[in-house]
């Protein structure tokens, strides 16, 4: 049942049956705070259409709909909007309806809805994943389960960044200093061990460019001629070759970090429904390149690199394959996109979830499929989104500064315990149930805190802050999830309809108000690939009904009716935010 829908229909019929007129283009939305009623009809359109004033026209409207609605039970008019204040029987009736249905807002995918690609995480396998790639996995993972539940039917995939100078180097400081230890041998996760590595070769790499700039050398010279960097820029053109020695090393010190980071997918919740691998789609990259040269669509410069020209279209020249053979990333981007293409035909979109940093390379890749031919270069879109920042500022994979997502889930686990433990809350539970505990708030905590954030805005992350029990915070919002299933489970209720015509107050519709914008909650976020929508959403249905809680008695009520329609609304809520707050990846406890 959709009020905006019901009254469409209803006003339809009125221009219909007055003017003749066959107007759809209805403009209904929620009333704003600040004015009185419940929804508003804009009649701005209807002005120049009818020619009469905005006033003659929502009185002609309002008083049709009071006289012939079931649901109007009054209007009032502000320049060119009427509020309309909408029955309670409306609401009951909307209760009614949803109180059995589990998935209510959720859209179930068909085989023939439209089918969404949804990349994130795509981790480089130089080093750990970080804070940094945090956000990206939650953003992706999230947008995933909201295209879901708006009905798209969807994917899951990641491109795996294992080769290239950056894999190389990790690689050239391991076997000059890795004296041939693993990470058994230190006892270290997979992916930390290497990027220690990464680390290593940029300090030594500076400092070999500082020695050489003392010898004379200018600092573009130096960084070239580094003895380091050139044993890397060998390295990758052994790799390239296909050198089994180079080959065999890469694969070992590769197969270390995908350990690690699948532990770390699984402390955060999240999966893959496939994954792709530069090392194979750099192949087709090139022979794309290739192709498009012997067409004409790309060129190739003295030194033997192959470039394109985008200056027409606003953008530069772009090199995709070095002079000596060697790709980049923009040749494994191409042959990764064509490949997905090939793998799933019918796909609706592709959507990139990668940092602001890369919008520029995304306009550019998206260009150069177009002029190659691809039709499907049209469905790609690059969900762009901000860094994050620490109050001890930005952080740098090559300095070893950033903060490795280990390391942030393990510290946010323990700030749960540490403020459990203070508040007195779980006291009474078992260690088992406290360990689980204190991972579902911790982690609540910093998945909330970082998607309630428009994706577009830069974050800055303070992990104490998003494990505050108040505010706009996960905790919160689980903290009421658990007091209602308190509340629910202290007496038997049945899940029976509300006689319709029972006086409910004003802080009960509102509550009703806002579980009937559940659905379209769902569908703005995945219209605009915002989680924040859904989190928004939930904390502003969280706090009205905290303040209901605070201020009204559910359980000493003498009338049963009046009783078990407040349980059912309780109950309702707690399932709309259990639904809402899995959109973002975040579980919520039963007991707190």
């Amino acid at each position: 049942m959709d009020i905006n829908t019901i009254l469409k229909t209803e006003l339809s019929q009125f221009l219909n049956s007055k003017y003749n007129i066959d107007f759809k283009n209805i403009e209904i939305q929620f009333t704003k705070k600040d004015f009185e009623g419940d929804i508003t009809i804009v009649i701005f359109p209807l002005v120049k259409l009818l020619r009469k004033s905005s006033k003659d026209i929502g009185n002609e409207i309002g008083v049709y709909l009071i006289n012939n609605s079931k649901y109007v039970e009054s209007y009032n008019l502000i320049q060119g909007f009427i509020n309309l204040v909408i029955d309670s029987k409306f609401y009951i009736e909307f209760l009614n309806e949803i109180i059995k249905i589990d998935d209510f807002g959720l859209i179930k995918p068909s085989s023939s809805n439209p089918l969404f690609l949804v990349e994130y995480s795509s981790p480089n396998t130089n080093k750990p994943l970080h804070l940094g790639h945090i956000r990206n996995i939650l953003l992706g993972y999230s947008i995933s389960k909201i295209l879901e539940a708006s009905g798209k039917n969807v994917h899951k995939t990641q491109i795996i960044n294992d080769r290239g100078i950056h894999i190389c180097k990790s690689i050239i400081a391991w076997l000059k200093y890795g004296k041939n230890t693993t990470p058994i041998d230190t006892g270290d996760k997979g992916d930390l061990f290497v990027g220690k590595y990464y680390v290593l070769f940029d300090k030594i790499y500076k400092k070999e460019i500082s020695d050489l700039i003392k010898s004379g050398q200018s600092k573009l010279d130096a960084e070239k001629n580094a003895s380091i960097f050139l044993e890397a820029q060998n390295l990758l053109i052994k790799w390239e070759a296909g050198d089994k020695e180079v080959i065999k090393l890469w694969k070992k010190m590769n197969s270390w970090v995908y350990e690690g980071f699948d532990k770390t997918y699984r402390d955060l919740g999240v999966d893959f429904d496939s994954y792709y691998y530069e090392s194979k789609t750099y192949l087709l990259g090139k022979e794309i390149i290739n192709e498009g040269l012997k067409n004409n669509i790309f060129f190739k410069k003295e030194d033997g690199s192959i470039w394109v020209d985008l200056i027409d279209e606003g953008l530069d020249e772009k090199i995709l394959l070095r002079s000596d053979g060697t790709s980049v990333y923009m040749t494994q981007d191409l042959g990764t996109a064509y490949l997905r293409y090939k793998d799933y035909p019918k796909m609706n979109g592709v959507i990139y979830t990668v940092g602001n940093e890369q919008d520029y390379h995304f306009k550019v890749l998206f260009k150069i499929l177009n002029k190659l031919g691809f039709n499907w270069s049209n469905q790609l879109h690059h969900l762009s989104y901000g860094m994050v920042d620490l109050p001890s500022g930005k952080m740098k994979s090559r300095e070893g500064t950033v903060v490795d997502a280990d390391e942030l889930v393990f510290e946010m686990k323990k700030n749960a315990s540490l403020l459990s433990e203070e508040l007195g809350k779980i006291n009474e539970f078992s260690e088992d149930e406290k360990e689980n505990l204190n991972s579902v708030i911790g982690l609540g905590a910093l998945k909330y805190f970082i998607l309630k954030v428009d994706p577009k805005k830069r974050i800055l992350f303070d992990p104490k802050e998003s494990i505050d029990f108040n505010g706009n915070t996960g905790p919160f919002i689980q903290y009421a999830y658990a007091r209602i299933q308190s509340l629910v489970n202290k007496v038997k209720f049945s899940i029976l309809n509300t006689d319709i015509n029972l006086k409910i107050n004003i802080k009960e519709k509102n509550i009703l108000k806002l579980l009937t914008q559940y659905p379209l909650a769902i569908k703005n976020s995945a219209d605009n690939l915002s989680p924040a929508l859904i989190a928004n959403y939930t904390y502003e249905l969280v706090k009205v009904f905290n303040s209901y809680y605070q201020s009204t008695s559910i359980l000493k009520v003498d009338d049963n009716e009046i009783k078990n329609f407040r349980l059912n609304l309780s109950f309702k809520v707690g399932l709309v935010i259990k639904s809402s707050m899995s959109l973002l990846g975040v579980d919520v406890p039963n007991k707190m």
